[in-house]
This record gives structure tokens, sequence and C-alpha cells, in this order.
């Protein structure tokens, strides 16, 4: 490869608005990786611009860098992702995003009528968690997450 296929890890940071120890973070961490170069410098290929773009974005939906060194790792390695390559890894974060927002959605629909321990009524309170009943179900707020009182559909 030509040299002018590699970047600096400062001219990586300065691409990226990353750090230069987040970079080195993310190499530690199996996101980016670098050769070296004979003065032993590292150098990165122009793809993990996009890569740590990829990063950022994924971080941003908080995702983990777990979930997101394993998407990674689906890219080619010695070539530039393609389009196909990207639209490959984005399948698994588009069905995640497509959960969060359906239970997003949900929750916002139950908000009006149910926050907290139940609800904002107490009378809804004490006709749906008498007893605080839904402490069976598990901790946290059960009928804004989701479960159902007994006899009530």
């Amino acid at each position: 490869m030509h040299h002018r296929d590699f970047l600096s890890i400062g001219q990586l940071a300065s691409r990226t608005g990353l750090a230069v120890s987040a970079i080195r973070y993310y190499e530690e961490q199996g996101l980016v990786f670098s050769e070296r170069n004979a003065g032993g410098q590292r150098r990165f290929r122009r793809a993990d611009i996009r890569r740590l773009s990829f990063v950022q974005i994924a971080q941003q939906f908080d995702f983990s860098l777990k979930d997101i060194a394993e998407q990674l790792s689906r890219l080619p390695e010695g070539r530039t992702p393609t389009k196909a390559d990207w639209a490959k890894i984005s399948r698994h974060f588009r069905a995640d995003l497509d959960a969060r927002i359906r239970t997003l959605e949900g929750l916002r629909d139950k908000l009006d009528g149910c926050i907290g321990c139940g609800c904002l009524s107490l009378k809804k309170c004490q006709l749906y968690n008498p007893l605080d009943n839904a402490r069976h179900k598990g901790t946290g707020a059960r009928y804004l997450v989701g479960d159902m009182p007994e006899g009530i559909d």
C-alpha cells in the first residue's frame, strides 16, 4: 500500500474529532487496528475514519463497545468496507433500535396513566396494585415496563 493510504494517529484524531488517547483505547478494544511504520509510529487505514465514526454513532445509541466490536469484526480486513458490508452490520443495530423504539413508544403511551410504582391515580394503584403485589413480578415500575396486573386485560 502507498503511504497516502495511511494516516498517523494525529491525522485520524483530527479527521474524527476524537482524542488520540480515545483512538489508542479503541485500538486496545479491537475496534481499529494500526500498523507500524519503519519508525515504529502507528499508521491507520483511511477506512478507520468510517469505523471510528460508526463507533461514535453507535455509542450515542447506547450500544456497548463489546457489541460494536462484534459488529465491526464482520467488516473485511485489508480493504475499505463497501456499502454492502456496512448494510450487513447495520441490520443487527436496526433490529435492536426497532425493539427499543417499540419499548419507548409503549412507555410513552403508558406514562400519562402510570408512573413510578404504578400510576398517578391512587385509586388505580389501589385497584391494580393493592398491597404492592406487583413487587412479586420484579423490581421497578412493573406495569410501566409491560407487566399486566392480574385480572386486567
